[in-house]
């Protein structure tokens, strides 16, 4: 049986938001932007609902139709990665951290260093989050979710970029056709994350 998916709209938000805060709680890349459990809890699901307002504003948020599952794009062209300037000239990461934790360095932080990874030059789809509840992993969900992405990326000769989170989200991708590019990013006494690259399949862009 296939996996029902739809393109969540403003009423899902609340629904976004807590299925991500709920598989990211573990993330090695969430634990050390909120380092200690109850400093997690009580404040991770803001930028959360940061990342699910940005994606429902100027991407596409997919979404399991039982909400167990959810994939953030965000489709960028090839003259603009989407960083910089926020709205009205103020520098989007300054934006963020005032937003969800002001006291929180690595809340901007983290922003700037995966932008700066960012590539350039080459219109892609970009795979900004996805989030399985925790008690569905392993279902096969996320591929369902990202699949469903990859086949139009094929269909259109589009490529898609990640930044995984772990080496075990990298074996995952890979089996997607994702590959290495560039160095790792190793974030100050943390994780590293890999970013990731997949070519659009030609077969896929025949008719």
């Amino acid at each position: 049986m296939g996996v029902a998916i739809r393109t969540a709209g403003g009423d899902d938000r609340e629904r976004v938001v807590r299925l991500l805060d709920e598989a990211f709680q573990d993330d090695p890349v969430s634990s050390w932007v909120f380092p200690g459990t109850e400093y997690r809890r009580a404040t991770h699901h803001r930028l959360m609902a940061a990342f699910t307002d940005a994606t429902l504003a100027d991407g596409r948020v997919d979404l399991v139709e039982d909400g167990s599952a959810c994939a953030l794009w965000m489709s960028v062209p090839a003259e603009d990665p989407g960083h910089g300037e926020a709205d009205g000239g103020e520098d989007e990461f300054v934006e963020l951290r005032r937003a969800v934790d002001p006291d929180n360095e690595r809340v901007e932080l983290i922003g700037r260093l995966t932008a700066g990874i960012h590539p350039q030059g080459r219109a892609h789809e970009y795979l900004w989050m996805i989030g399985v509840a925790p008690g569905r992993q392993g279902e096969g969900l996320g591929t369902a979710l990202i699949g469903s992405v990859l086949d139009r990326c094929d269909h259109e000769g589009r490529a898609a970029y990640l930044e995984a989170s772990s080496e075990r989200s990298v074996r995952l991708y890979r089996r997607l056709g994702f590959e290495l590019t560039g160095e790792p990013l190793r974030l100050p006494d943390g994780p590293l994350m890999y970013p990731m690259w997949r070519e659009p399949r030609a077969s896929g862009a025949q008719s």
